[in-house]
């Protein structure tokens, strides 16, 4: 069963304006693809102008003199408080261990148990500034490499770069319950 001319005809023309949609849909593609390259070297733009510097200020002003003072604090914490405890403690163990030496060899010659406590309490402080210079030494120099600071202020300049291309996402991105019609709709002829 053929078709009429006058369906014929209708559906060349019906070819003809969907090749004009077509062809106006690519136009509007490669529009839009402009559009988002504009975009995106704009917020490029934006992040290396605006964006880390304003980070950057941020973190120098707010917390910058926080993690110093947490260096500083721990620093002095562990010269000024660990290493003399540590080193009072081991130096107190040596003394022990030597006095119960000295005592095991003093038993052993037959001279009995004899407690001189001013000559231990000398050796048990001689051993204790011994150790606390040995653990002193030992102590890790500071190094200038990244901190937790650096770590924090990279975190919130990825986080603040993950919203702004966010941002322009929802803004770029084709919703078609968003576009609206060049021509108006208009009633039917009656």
């Amino acid at each position: 069963m053929g078709l009429s001319r006058k369906s014929k005809k209708e559906l060349r023309k019906l070819q003809k304006h969907a090749a004009k949609v077509w062809e106006s849909q690519q136009v509007l593609l490669g529009e839009s693809g402009k559009v988002a390259r504009e975009a995106g070297r704009q917020l490029g733009r934006f992040s290396r102008e605006d964006l880390v510097p304003t980070v950057q200020d941020g973190y120098d002003k707010y917390a910058a003199p926080y993690v110093d003072k947490g260096v500083t604090y721990a620093n002095r914490f562990v010269s000024h408080k660990l290493v003399p405890a540590a080193g009072a403690v081991v130096g107190g163990a040596l003394s022990v261990w030597d006095a119960a030496g000295d005592t095991r060899d003093r038993l052993a010659k037959g001279r009995g148990f004899e407690l001189d406590t001013h000559k231990y309490a000398k050796r048990a402080e001689k051993y204790g500034k011994k150790a606390t210079k040995r653990l002193s030494a030992k102590l890790p120099t500071q190094n200038d490499g990244i901190g937790a600071g650096g770590v924090i202020a990279i975190l919130l300049g990825v986080a603040a770069a993950v919203g702004v291309a966010y941002a322009a996402w929802q803004t770029l991105r084709a919703d078609d319950e968003l576009w609206v019609a060049d021509d108006p709709l208009r009633a039917p002829d009656a």
